[in-house]
């Protein structure tokens, strides 16, 4: 999943790297689903989440959900209409020495709550389904908002499927799979021959070489157990 990371809100310099980015490869921008990752913001910092939206809407990018960060941002992105997604233990950073002790409390306790608040959101079931027939090349991208994502054909390598619901293959997965990518931690992943490049649900992921080996190139389904990725073989 592309991942936009703000630092803090500018809206100048973020409308220049947008359009910057976007030049340099217009294609792979279209339509394009990101979240943004707002773990470096601090007590401070404000964004109008909702002009963030329109300005990546303007280059075509789908703003869907926000990552980590502190309570007051996440309640902002979601009543801009943002999904709400916990930090990523893969992706957990020591504190930064220069910040004093009781920062570091503060944010360990935000975590906390950024869990429940999850909760809440995922509540929310698919309401409908997109169907691909046809094959899922290298450099495409398909997002299956809102629903489910069914592709009765293969997704090659360097492709990459998302779904806000569950993702089936009916073929091989060789590229990138992200269900839940709003945070529904019901969401699960079903291909016939699992040998994705990376596998995510609810924004909890693995590359190939964490994949479990013994679920390579079998029928198999992805789903989150205890907030950790867990395969289990498909009886076809």
């Amino acid at each position: 999943m592309t991942v936009l990371e703000l630092a803090y809100y500018d809206e100048a310099q973020i409308q220049q790297e947008l359009s910057a980015k976007t030049t340099q490869a217009p294609g792979f921008f279209e339509n394009l689903p990101v979240i943004i990752d707002i773990e470096q913001l601090t007590e401070e910092d404000s964004v109008p989440f909702d002009k963030l939206i329109n300005q990546c809407r303007e280059f075509s990018i789908k703003a869907v959900a926000v990552r980590g960060g502190l309570e007051k941002h996440q309640q902002a992105a979601k009543e801009a209409g943002l999904g709400l997604l916990a930090k990523q233990k893969e992706r957990q950073a020591e504190p930064a020495p220069e910040k004093p002790e009781a920062k570091v409390k503060e944010v360990v306790h935000t975590e906390v709550e950024t869990v429940e608040v999850v909760k809440t959101v995922v509540q929310q079931a698919p309401q409908q389904s997109k169907i691909i027939h046809t094959p899922i090349r290298s450099g495409q991208q398909v997002y299956a908002a809102d629903g489910d994502l069914i592709i009765l054909a293969p997704v090659s390598a360097g492709a990459e499927i998302l779904a806000d619901g569950n993702i089936h293959v009916y073929g091989a997965l060789r590229g990138r799979a992200l269900a839940g990518v709003k945070g529904n931690t019901n969401a699960r992943i079903f291909c016939h021959s699992l040998e994705a490049e990376l596998v995510s649900v609810a924004g909890q992921y693995k590359i190939s070489e964490d994949i479990d080996k013994a679920a390579l190139k079998k029928p198999t389904q992805v789903y989150l157990s205890n907030e950790t990725l867990s395969f289990k073989e498909l009886e076809i």
